[in-house]
């Protein structure tokens, strides 16, 4: 009937858990074990299951993860910062193999999907975006990989990088980017016509980065929120960071908010360790989708992170001030489910007829596990556990029975 049924686990409230596999899809899932043949029987021995997790906002062509450690060197200004950043990559590693060290990395401790933001402007051209996609197709089957074409270095004050955009979208970019349209380009109106203009005429997603403070970040979302209702592209419009909804007064946040839910824009954040962040659980009661991703990964930017996304939902939850079972849940809402609604994955999660992929982890329930971000887990892709990926190994209950669980450290 199955090809195999995994056994004794738990889901996120802590409640029995047991899932049934058939060709790569759930066909059952639920609290009583169902009767079963001669099929692999897997004792997960109460560990809990989790769906994979989703990177919502990363930059694969950045980080130097696969290479040597590098001194992070203090600027004062975005553009010295932009400088460096070309200066430290010139003596890099190829960009395909950091981006291969990254998503392994990640993969390792078990995200299945994120959207990558690909440097692309009228210097660098397209190489960018080439060398993310040779590592995406080494990855294709077990990691999902969307891509953002995005204007690190502006779009209006760049001259030449719309059409390199356009191109990108071309090329094969899910999503076509922005940035700061007042502060770094100097023309909201002139930026968001050309990225909006892209979409609408390719047909792809919007993802624009807003570092832009106060009541000039609000602005900005307002115009986003009222351009996206005008080009009808509800549901496909992100914006990351969104700092300015971390300024303002909660009246400000709750009309904005409003607007935001209205116009089916949702917000990335990352929780940044120096700045103030979007209010996450204003929004969600306000009803905008609010997702996480790494951002940075040990690069120019700054030196933390490591591809984590059980451990950035600690993070979104330890600086939101989350405390309670549900608030916690809601960080890991943020890092699967939520993520996976805004990159437009079919058949994901814990449901009977979906991709029978989760990841397992010691932990009494998911609140638990985001704070406590345990490290052993196990990676299950299409029912098979995957070997390049996965830090716990559970013995088929077919086999020689052991007391303890095997831990295997693949990386």
């Amino acid at each position: 009937m199955f090809d195999r049924v995994f056994v004794n686990a738990i889901d996120v409230n802590g409640n029995p858990l047991n899932l049934s596999v058939k060709d790569g899809v759930f066909a059952s899932i639920g609290s009583q074990r169902p009767e079963t043949g001669n099929e692999e029987i897997i004792d997960l021995k109460g560990h809990l299951v989790l769906p994979g997790f989703v990177d919502g906002h990363i930059h694969l062509d950045k980080s130097f993860v696969g290479d040597r450690w590098r001194p992070h060197r203090p600027v004062s200004s975005l553009r010295e910062r932009l400088a460096v950043e070309k200066q430290e990559l010139a003596g890099a590693r190829s960009i395909a193999k950091r981006a291969d060290a990254l998503i392994r990395q990640a993969a390792s401790f078990g995200t299945m999907a994120m959207r990558s933001h690909v440097d692309v402007d009228a210097t660098t051209g397209l190489t960018n975006l080439h060398a993310v996609m040779e590592a995406r197709e080494k990855w294709r089957g077990l990691v999902d990989i969307e891509l953002v074409a995005f204007p690190q270095a502006g779009v209006v004050s760049c001259p030449g990088t719309a059409e390199v955009l356009d191109a990108a979208v071309r090329e094969g970019a899910q999503v076509v980017g922005g940035i700061d349209p007042t502060t770094l380009d100097g023309d909201a109106e002139g930026q968001l016509r050309i990225v909006f203009g892209i979409a609408e005429k390719r047909g792809v997603k919007i993802d624009i980065h807003l570092h832009e403070p106060g009541q000039q970040g609000i602005d900005q979302l307002h115009r986003i929120a009222a351009r996206t209702k005008a080009s009808g592209l509800q549901g496909r419009v992100t914006v990351s960071h969104a700092y300015g909804l971390g300024d303002v007064a909660p009246d400000v946040v709750d009309r904005i908010a409003a607007a935001l839910a209205d116009a089916g824009v949702s917000i990335m954040t990352n929780a940044p360790g120096d700045r103030a962040f979007p209010p996450i659980l204003r929004l969600r009661e306000a009803g905008v989708r609010v997702f996480t991703g790494n951002d940075n990964i040990r690069d120019a930017w700054w030196p933390y992170g490591n591809g984590d996304m059980l451990q950035r939902a600690m993070l979104i939850g330890y600086r939101s001030g989350l405390y309670t079972d549900d608030e916690l849940l809601f960080a890991l809402h943020m890092a699967t489910d939520a993520g996976a609604a805004v990159l437009g994955k079919d058949a994901y999660g814990l449901k009977p007829g979906n991709e029978a992929s989760f990841v397992i982890v010691d932990a009494p329930n998911g609140a638990a596990a985001v704070a406590a971000a345990p490290a052993n887990r196990a990676i299950v892709r299409s029912g098979q556990f995957q070997d390049d990926a996965s830090r716990l190994r559970f013995e088929s209950a077919k086999a020689e029975p052991h007391d303890d669980v095997a831990l295997s450290a693949t990386r």
